[in-house]
């Protein structure tokens, strides 16, 4: 019960933390070609996934992610993007409103990576990057396999430890888990299916993989 109370406590500063750098935060990963890398992944790595399919982005952000979902998928999907922090929601709503025309596709809101508003089995895909570093991997990754449909997918981006994954520890606030742990406790859940190491020259490359996971 301690130790739950702790993890809760923890991702609540979290949300406070991202409510005052949210706009930091949007800018630093507009300008360093972050979505650009993510459109050349799911170019190359189509997600398993077809029309209506329910999507969940777990920790948004300010919705870099759920644009780039946008730009690769080009039938109607059902998209959540959920994150704890207030204001990064709202500036991820607002990109979506300057940035695309699938404003239907996409339904914002507050909420806990550990504590997910989603009953079981009724998603079809959930993605997330720089979420799983805020909470204990394990039952971070408990908690989404909840909510996925057997057969459906994860692909989440856990951040490489390095130089670059060190310094984002510090700016950001979180705790990288070693690489060996992401592998083992996903595939207590999960079946891999794909690891994707960024090319170094992305500035995505400095610090993520991704991994994509296909449930039981």
């Amino acid at each position: 019960m301690e130790y739950a109370l702790t993890a809760t406590k923890t991702k609540a500063r979290a949300g406070s933390y991202y409510d005052r750098i949210a706009r930091f935060y949007d800018l630093t990963f507009k300008l360093n070609g972050y979505g650009r890398s993510l459109d050349q992944y799911f170019a190359a790595h189509p997600l398993p996934i077809s029309r209506g399919a329910r999507i969940l982005d777990a920790g948004c952000g300010t919705g870099l992610l759920t644009l780039a979902l946008l730009r690769a998928i080009r039938f109607p999907v059902s998209i959540t993007a959920l994150d704890l922090s207030s204001t990064s929601v709202a500036a991820a709503r607002k990109s979506l409103y300057y940035s695309s025309g699938r404003k239907r596709d996409v339904t914002f809101t507050q909420g806990n990576l550990l504590c997910l508003p989603f009953a079981d089995e009724s998603l079809d895909l959930v993605v997330t990057s720089g979420a799983l570093e805020y909470v204990p991997l394990g039952d971070g990754l408990t908690e989404l396999a909840r909510v996925i449909v057997p057969g459906g997918h994860l692909l989440h981006f856990p951040v490489h430890p390095g130089l670059a994954g060190a310094f984002l520890e510090i700016l950001f606030r979180f705790k990288s888990h070693p690489p060996h742990e992401v592998k083992s406790k996903t595939e207590q859940h999960f079946r891999i299916e794909h690891q994707y190491r960024f090319p170094p020259q992305q500035a995505i490359g400095w610090s993520k993989t991704a991994i994509l996971a296909k449930k039981a």
